[in-house]
């Protein structure tokens, strides 16, 4: 259940009832002290405004007309008119038991939407770096709360699989073939094929015409070199898979939508912006001027669709896959993650893609843009050369250190459990310690803190989970049948029952904002809530009640379950023991 949402259609109800505008706004907040109660409703202030009465007179009518019977045990009027909310123990003891009782931890889905999320995005000239991680967990753990919520979600992996580029990495691997070596084992390493293939562009006579000609051919249709070219997508997608399956994400082949999948809509896109009057000639190429983005000059912005030689670039093909998602996938809302970087690019495509009709105005088009991660020195992550860091290195280096830390752990797990939460605990932290930053902003890459068994990180929340299993295995009921009331007394007991139905809150706001540290934030709050009950209210020890004992397992429960669902959705696994 959604207590704020309840709380929200009473409120709405009470100023109906009270001869309220349909307007009046209906603020309710989360109290920031226990001594107001859990929820604070405001609407007494911002309505004294439009009705130009006391808000303190209109709090006490909002009081006497809301029907909180069994919801509220106390409504008090504070300060000028904010009414303070306390939430009546019998009931907070009931949506516990419902919660323990639900496979969905209550949380109710959504009417569904179709969504269209494009994240991750490789450039497939090249393995996956560490510029590619922020993209691919924050989409992803955006992805899963959309399912989880009922949503359909179209994955959109935009990869880089076309342009001029390719031309050059065809060349020199055709070179590689005739020389008997296989595909596989010439594309071993991206990195360094791409590396030769460039000196052999810049040095090598005669090479680049060579790579020109294939650029030409591959756009043509020419079928050795479009064999060629599946050849390297086949392995290149190969390692980004590899990457994913290391990461825990759920992308696979069949969500890659390539640049090179719009070629044929490019130059419908170009005649129809042209037909529409949009885009306009100008010095051979095919522009949009954009008056709304002008500069202080009034000068208007320049979107290019069509170079003055006939290629096309990045803006013809976003264009094009706006056509197809909103066209053909009928999306509501497609979210596009990539860095803060390409915010204006995005804005100008929206714009152009509005005027030109290639979506109805009620699809939303949301570029969610997100900060880099930055090295101990406070500039963009790179090896000690000052080289690009290897995403899939930096998470097998991930795993080695979290084995190092687990075996210097008292723990009674065999080398192969150790080796398993190693890899568990060392994905987790890499994943969490991005997911848990305000995707908008930069943040500093540091091991010894995303590895930290304290504070706000994935082995700690990790920890806490198999902690509270621990007690069941200790009091040796199993969590999933576990059927008795709860009853609501102590402090910790409350404020552990409120935190755990404030669950679908953060997933709300995650929703709408797509911003997964807000249930990170949660699921940190929740497992300090529910350790702060365990040192308070005792479970196991011999002079608690069978009663008690009972009513608080079932919090212990429903904490395990919202703890564990609270990482799925972030992507991160858990553990039973550690």
């Amino acid at each position: 259940m959604n207590i704020q949402q309840l709380l929200l259609d009473k409120f709405k109800a009470a100023l109906v009832s009270i001869g309220a505008p349909e307007n009046a706004p209906t603020p309710l907040t989360r109290s920031t002290r226990p001594e107001f109660g859990e929820y604070q409703f405001n609407g007494a202030m911002a309505l004294a405004k439009l009705i130009k009465q006391k808000p303190r007179d209109i709090a006490e009518k909002i009081v006497a007309a809301v029907d909180l019977d069994g919801i509220a045990d106390k409504l008090e009027i504070a300060g000028p008119g904010f009414i303070n909310i306390h939430l009546h123990p019998e009931f907070l003891g009931q949506q516990m038991a419902a919660l323990v009782a639900s496979d969905r931890l209550s949380i109710e889905p959504q009417q569904p939407k179709t969504v269209v999320v494009d994240y991750s995005s490789p450039n497939l000239a090249k393995e996956m770096h560490v510029g590619h991680l922020r993209t691919t967990i924050i989409g992803d753990a955006v992805v899963k709360t959309l399912e989880f919520m009922g949503h359909k979600v179209i994955r959109q992996n935009h990869m880089g699989d076309w342009g001029t580029q390719f031309g050059m990495l065809l060349a020199h691997l055709s070179d590689k073939l005739q020389a008997n070596e296989v595909a596989e084992t010439a594309l071993s390493d991206l990195e360094d094929f791409y590396r030769e293939a460039k000196v052999r562009f810049d040095e090598e006579d005669g090479f680049a015409d060579r790579a020109r000609d294939y650029v030409v051919r591959l756009q043509g249709g020419d079928e050795q070199c479009m064999q060629l070219w599946h050849r390297f997508i086949d392995v290149s997608v190969a390692h980004s898979e590899e990457v994913y399956k290391k990461l825990n994400v759920s992308l696979t082949r069949k969500d890659i939508m390539g640049e090179s999948a719009y070629n044929d809509d490019l130059a419908n896109v170009v005649a129809e912006l042209q037909e529409k009057g949009i885009a306009v000639e100008d010095q051979g190429a095919k522009v949009v001027f954009l008056e709304e983005l002008a500069d202080k000059e009034g000068n208007p912005a320049v979107y290019i669709v069509q170079k003055s030689g006939g290629g096309y670039l990045y803006s013809t093909t976003d264009l094009a896959a706006i056509r197809y998602r909103s066209g053909v996938l009928k999306a509501d809302r497609t979210l596009i993650l990539t860095d803060a970087r390409q915010a204006l690019h995005f804005k100008q495509t929206e714009i152009v893609a509005r005027k030109a009709g290639f979506m109805l105005p009620e699809q939303s088009y949301e570029h969610c843009p997100f900060g880099m991660m930055l090295g101990s020195d406070g500039k963009p992550f790179k090896t000690r050369s000052g080289g690009t860091v290897k995403l899939a290195e930096l998470l097998d280096e991930a795993v080695e250190r979290a084995e190092k830390l687990i075996a210097e752990r008292s723990t009674d797990l065999s080398e192969a459990e150790r080796k398993e939460v190693a890899r568990i605990v060392g994905i987790g932290s890499v994943k969490y310690a991005d997911l848990s930053k305000n995707r908008s902003t930069d943040y500093m890459f540091n091991w010894d803190s995303m590895l930290s068994f304290e504070g706000n990180t994935a082995p700690y929340l990790q920890y806490a989970y198999t902690r509270v299993m621990s007690i069941f295995r200790k009091a040796d009921v199993d969590l999933n049948s576990l059927d008795a009331p709860v009853s609501v007394v102590e402090m910790q007991e409350r404020t552990l029952a409120v935190k755990l139905l404030q669950m679908v809150e953060a997933i709300n706001v995650v929703l709408v904002e797509a911003t997964p540290h807000v249930l990170c934030t949660y699921v940190y709050e929740l497992a300090s809530a529910f350790m702060s009950f365990y040192e308070a209210c005792p479970i196991l020890k011999d002079d608690v009640d069978e009663a008690t004992r009972n009513s608080r397992l079932m919090l212990a429960a429903a904490t395990a379950n919202s703890i564990k669902l609270s990482l799925e959705l972030l992507g991160i696994e858990t553990l039973d023991k550690m």
